[in-house]
This record gives C-alpha cells, sequence and structure tokens, in this order.
C-alpha cells in the first residue's frame, strides 16, 4: 500500500493506493496526524482501495486527540467492498453516522421524504 497526498488550500486529499488493514494503517494515521494546521478538511479518496478491513473503521472513524486541530473528515470514491464495510459497522452499531462521512449519500430522513 502506498497513498499519494495533496492539498488544496485547506483541504488535504490522501488516495489510498491498496489494501487498508492493520499492517497500513500506521502510515495513514501519521500522514493525516502529520497535516499542516492549517488543514481543517481532510478527504480520503478510497478509488484504489479495494479491501478494507476493520482497521479502515478505525480510520475513518476514531476520535482523534483533544490536542491536534479538528478536522472535517469525508469519504469519497468507495469500492464496493469497503462500502458495505461501512454499512455494516452502521447497522451494528447505529450511533455510527455515515452522512458527514460520505456528504454524496442522502440521510435516511431524506431517503423517507
Amino acid at each position: 500500500m502506498h497513498f499519494t497526498l495533496r492539498i488544496d488550500g485547506t483541504t488535504a486529499h490522501v488516495t489510498v493506493h491498496g489494501d487498508i488493514d492493520y499492517a497500513t494503517l500506521p502510515t495513514l494515521r501519521a500522514a493525516a496526524a502529520g497535516l499542516p494546521p492549517q488543514v481543517t478538511e481532510l478527504v480520503w479518496d478510497l478509488h484504489d482501495a479495494r479491501f478494507m478491513d476493520v482497521a479502515g473503521l478505525h480510520l475513518l472513524f476514531e476520535h482523534h486527540s483533544p490536542q491536534g486541530p479538528r478536522r472535517k473528515t469525508t469519504v469519497t470514491n468507495l469500492a464496493p467492498q469497503p462500502l458495505r464495510l461501512l454499512l455494516l459497522a452502521t447497522e451494528m452499531n447505529p450511533a455510527l453516522e455515515l452522512a458527514p462521512l460520505l456528504p454524496d449519500t442522502p440521510s435516511s430522513t431524506q431517503l423517507d421524504d
């Protein structure tokens, strides 16, 4: 696994190339932790991440240190398997909210309308 990083103003785009698992989690966490303080939004592009295990859930849903900068985190270009994992996680734990993480996905209230 490797990743590419592009910073546009206050937004960082991290494109993951390869699987997200416990072997790659420390590298991805370090990439996020090493972003400059002016970055207020982190976009994970997972187009080339065809597989993600529970480590990916930790990466996307973990709460960051109170000393670190607060960043809006979103995910784009999910492959079918990582998307299914996110959906299963929210079925098992309804407190997990996908709408903030996947801003292009309608919320359940929008689907009910």
